[in-house]
This record gives C-alpha cells, structure tokens and sequence, in this order.
C-alpha cells in the first residue's frame, strides 16, 4: 500500500474530517450502496441518515494510515476515532473503507475493521 489517495478518496476524507455532512453526501450517487460491517444502506436517503447518525453526530475523525487498490477499488485503511459506543471494538479502531467511484463519485463503499 502507499499513502497516495485519488481525488475521490480525498474528498471523501476532507468531508468527514472537517465534519462536512453536505460535501459528504454530495459524493455519492444517488443509487450508491454503502456496507457498513455488514450492514447495507441503499441510496441517497438511506446514505444520509446513516452518515448523520454514525459519522457526524459521532464528531468522527479519521486518520488515513495507508492506501491501496484492490478489485479496481481505492483502499483506505484509516484511524477511526469520535463519540461512539467502542463496546467488543479494538482499541484502536482501524478500519478498511474500500471506495468504488465512477467519475468522481462514490457509487459504493465497504467499511470493515482491518485484519491485522
């Protein structure tokens, strides 16, 4: 991995760390998917209310520990801190977020704890 991340993968990591819920939504097209440990959220609605409630009601931050690709999608293995329930997580959180964009936006995103 390196530590090169693509315009789309930048966006995506400005907007949560500088807590821009707008910026954030924006990336994504109105038909993404995002699976979040398992879980699917499907669509501009669905996207929204799971980003307010888990990424930005939580003040989350995140530190981008290495990049890569994989199956054609960026890999960003990131830091993940905020006002979260930690129960039964490591400490610290590491997380993979696997982005798949077309022309710039985000048409799906996996985000799964790393295996280290």
């Amino acid at each position: 991995m390196t530590t090169q991340l693509p315009p789309t993968a930048t966006a995506y990591i400005d907007s949560i760390n500088k807590h821009d819920a707008a910026a954030f939504r924006a990336l994504f097209t109105d038909a993404a998917v995002v699976d979040d440990v398992g879980r699917e959220f499907r669509g501009s609605t669905a996207i929204k209310n799971w980003s307010d409630r888990e990424i930005f009601d939580a003040d989350v931050t995140v530190e981008v520990l290495e990049v890569g690709t994989q199956d054609g999608q960026t890999v960003v293995r990131t830091k993940v801190d905020g006002n979260f329930d930690r129960t039964g997580l490591p400490n610290p959180v590491i997380l993979d977020h696997h982005i798949t964009d077309e022309g710039g936006k985000i048409v799906g995103l996996t985000c799964r704890l790393a295996r280290t």
